[in-house]
């Protein structure tokens, strides 16, 4: 744990210190967010924070692999590397577009691309469901169903980076959670050496979400933009499917398929509010005739703002949501589905009358502030 703690750290101060790098990169390069009629910020902000975190990252991983602890991760293969590979090209198409916001299908050509490159050069790809010996039939079905599924989460996570600190912050608490359950998975299956791949890589992207912070909450100096949400969105899919990678679907019993499933659940509870959220602008915007891909005003993140309350306050409350379906899905690994089950349902009443809670009076519109774009 101390290993994995000392990464995580190290992850947080690169970040934090090389994030004032990061926002000059984007003043000079013009990177900068102007405020459009669909934005809830107020004024113009620099962004290109995933340059700081990427950065981060990197160095954490390029310690650890001098780590007597965590030699065997780098030693049997070269999967944190791809992983760290798919994030360098991600982060660069982000970058790009945070420069000359670049078309949405060159952008789905680049994640499709780092996708299929960290699968292929990695082995990070989904081979089965860890329930009822449920397999994918083919190689080639396989590349498609993991290209599909980090696609998918990278795409989540930059619909729901509407407000300051609320992705970085998300993928922090949800991180917290799923590196729980994958460092509690690795002392289970091996006693002896728990070193893991997925658990130092979910550390790292914990550590530079935290450094980041500091500059990105309200009022944000700096936002992650593009380069930020894809590097954060593919990381912690490609930390889901190793995991799930580790069942054998034939050697779960049915008293057993629920914890099995945990692989599976744990990333889609740390990115239930992004999935939902893109899930229903989907719909929404599909429904009106529009391109999913066209912006509104009808985020989740805008609707708790015209709900009334603050900008932090629902920042806050959503970092909320996402602790209980995180640490929901986690504690099953120690504690029976009842007694999970019970707790979340309690947490679940408590945060939906904080988040209908200015029902009672009368939803004020929000004012203008200095947050993310949606």
């Amino acid at each position: 744990m101390r290993v994995y703690l000392l990464l995580m750290l190290v992850a947080a101060a690169v970040t934090y210190l090389t994030t004032p790098l990061a926002r000059w990169m984007a003043l000079r390069s013009g990177a900068i967010t102007a405020v459009r009629e669909r934005d809830v910020h107020a004024t113009p902000t620099p962004r290109m924070g995933g340059v700081a975190m990427f950065l981060g990252m990197a160095v954490a991983l390029v310690l650890a692999a001098q780590m007597p602890f965590l030699e065997g991760v780098f030693e049997t293969s070269n999967t944190v590397w791809a992983i760290l590979g798919g994030a360098a090209l991600v982060g660069l198409l982000g970058a790009a577009d945070d420069i000359w916001d670049l078309d949405w299908y060159t952008k789905l050509f680049g994640q499709v691309l780092a996708a299929g490159f960290m699968a292929w050069q990695g082995g990070v790809q989904l081979y089965s469901v860890p329930i009822a010996g449920q397999t994918i039939g083919s190689s080639g079905m396989s590349l498609a169903v993991t290209v599909l599924v980090v696609v998918v989460a990278i795409n989540a996570v930059n619909f729901v980076d509407g407000l300051d600190g609320l992705a970085a912050g998300l993928i922090a608490i949800g991180g917290a959670g799923f590196f729980a359950y994958t460092y509690l998975l690795s002392i289970d299956a091996s006693p002896l050496d728990y070193s893991d791949e997925a658990s130092l890589v979910v550390a790292v992207l914990v550590g530079a979400c935290l450094g980041f912070l500091p500059h990105n909450f309200h009022p944000a100096r700096i936002f992650m933009g593009d380069s930020g949400s894809m590097i954060i969105g593919l990381t912690i899919a490609a930390a889901g499917i190793v995991v799930t990678g580790r069942i054998e679907p034939l050697e779960v019993s049915a008293r057993q398929q629920l914890p099995a499933f945990l692989p599976t659940l744990l990333p889609v509870a740390v990115l239930m509010l992004p999935l939902l959220d893109m899930g229903l602008a989907v719909i929404r915007r599909v429904g009106r005739g529009k391109s999913p891909f066209h912006p509104d005003r009808s985020h989740l993140h805008h609707r708790m703002l015209q709900l009334g309350h603050s900008h932090r306050r629902a920042v806050v409350i959503m970092y909320l949501w996402t602790a209980l379906f995180a640490f929901g899905a986690a504690s099953l690994m120690v504690w029976t589905t009842t007694t999970v089950l019970v707790a979340t349902g309690v947490g679940a009443i408590l945060i939906l009358a904080l988040t209908l809670g200015p029902l009672g009076g009368k939803a004020r519109r929000p004012t203008p502030s200095r947050g993310a774009r949606p």
